[in-house]
């Protein structure tokens, strides 16, 4: 009677143990939610056309300081120019290279803001979203699969779906 007892308490406590360690998953693939969402497609359009309006301004520098190059070698070639003189112009024009370096970096940067604050908005709303249907199904952890550390995900488990639906993406 008491070995009953006992193998009946032992799987009880056996019983609430495992219960204590039922946790619920879910997982997400980001990068396809990203890629659906109409708000993405327009941030990218934007910082397309962003990008050429600022390599177009850096291509200009880069011809306007070539010419200036060409016009000192066409001066020089011509005898216009002393050793001083061209000298001078040379220093000058290397100074501007290093202005168009620095400008171009400050292109870069310009860049990187606009995405910046083109995306953040966008990345909070999804993480949002995500957060609610975690809260609400009772999800302890949620997953990316589009980082790939996952090894195993049961499908049934997608909330992608869910996701885009919290975000008014149509399927």
């Amino acid at each position: 009677m008491k070995i009953k007892l006992n193998i009946i308490l032992s799987a009880i406590l056996i019983s609430i143990a495992h219960l204590g360690f039922a946790q619920k998953f879910a997982y997400i693939n980001s990068a396809e939610i990203l890629t659906t969402m109409p708000e993405i497609k327009a941030a990218d359009a934007e910082v397309e056309s962003y990008q050429s309006i600022l390599r177009k301004q850096g291509q200009q520098m880069v011809q306007d300081l070539k010419a200036k190059y060409d016009a000192l070698d066409e001066r020089d070639k011509r005898g216009e120019l002393s050793p001083k003189m061209k000298n001078d112009e040379v220093e000058s024009l290397k100074i501007e290279e290093q202005k168009l370096g620095e400008a171009q970096q400050n292109m870069s940067k310009q860049l990187q803001d606009k995405r910046h604050d083109l995306y953040q908005p966008i990345l909070d709303k999804v993480n949002k979203a995500i957060d609610e249907i975690a809260k609400e199904a009772g999800y302890q952890f949620v997953f990316d699969t589009s980082t790939g550390i996952l090894l195993y995900a049961d499908p049934t488990q997608d909330i992608s779906e869910k996701v885009k639906s919290k975000l008014g993406i149509k399927p």
